[in-house]
């Protein structure tokens, strides 16, 4: 129970990593709250934890929404504490040859996938200064490394993480406060599985550990950073791609 007493925020948590994610913390001893952008999906991640026997539940959030992140981060002081483990996951993807994108297509995948991280980051950072006590965890992509036809919105949301949180990282490094991203390759999530056979066994074929990931290996790679046993990693990217990517 590394993360007993650890306050953990999850957006995007109703499914898939997010989900994985928010299971892995609550284990871990931390009591997880998961953002999802319907009251349907708020309830099914307090379902999931609670089936589980984890402390938590879902919040309904729109990260883009600044008075629904306020109010979210005042509702989780009231009821547990102050957020200790910030944890961006949500995004959302709007692909498109960039000669065809049209300009909602840019906005929104900006606004979700990296304004939110700014927001969120903000929104608890002040509490986290005070205690000299947190963990950012951003959830980039390989993409934002190696760039992917039809996805200049979404490798450049996911690249923005990779300097804001270098920048955010030298920022607040005196207050204790880590800011680290994790780097999903190809993970077996619905956005996988909507793929073709054919498709899936063309991406398989440039994984050098020729599978595609789990959600838990995500997971996995959360935690730790969320542990005490990588107190000392700021400003990092973890590369979670069997081997696709090698920084």
């Amino acid at each position: 129970m590394v993360l007993k007493h650890k306050i953990a925020l999850i957006t995007g948590a109703s499914r898939g990593i997010g989900k994985a994610i928010a299971l892995e913390l609550g284990k871990q001893g931390a009591t997880v709250i998961g953002t999802a952008t319907s009251a349907d999906g708020a309830d099914h991640i307090s379902q999931y934890l609670n089936e589980a026997q984890l402390t938590g539940m879902g919040l309904m959030m729109n990260v883009n929404d600044a008075e629904q992140v306020s109010n979210g981060i005042t509702t989780i002081q009231k009821s547990f504490g102050n957020v200790t483990i910030l944890v961006n996951n949500a995004g959302i993807t709007r692909d498109s040859l960039l000669a065809r994108m049209k300009d909602d297509e840019w906005d929104n995948v900006l606004q979700t996938n990296l304004k939110s991280v700014y927001s969120l980051s903000r929104a608890v950072l002040r509490a986290m200064m005070k205690a000299r006590d947190g963990r950012i965890i951003n959830i980039s992509s390989v993409v934002g490394s190696i760039g992917n036809p039809g996805q200049a919105n979404y490798a450049a949301a996911k690249a923005g993480m990779l300097g804001f949180s270098k920048s955010l990282a030298k920022e607040i490094g005196s207050r204790n406060i880590t800011v680290n991203c994790v780097a999903p390759g190809f993970i077996d999530t619905d956005m996988t599985r909507s793929l073709s056979s054919e498709q899936q066994q063309s991406l398989i074929q440039h994984i050098p550990l020729g599978r595609f990931g789990q959600p838990e290996d995500i997971a996995a790679t959360v935690a730790f950073l969320a542990s005490p046993a990588a107190s000392y990693i700021t400003g990092a990217t973890l590369h979670v791609n069997g081997g696709m990517y090698m920084d």
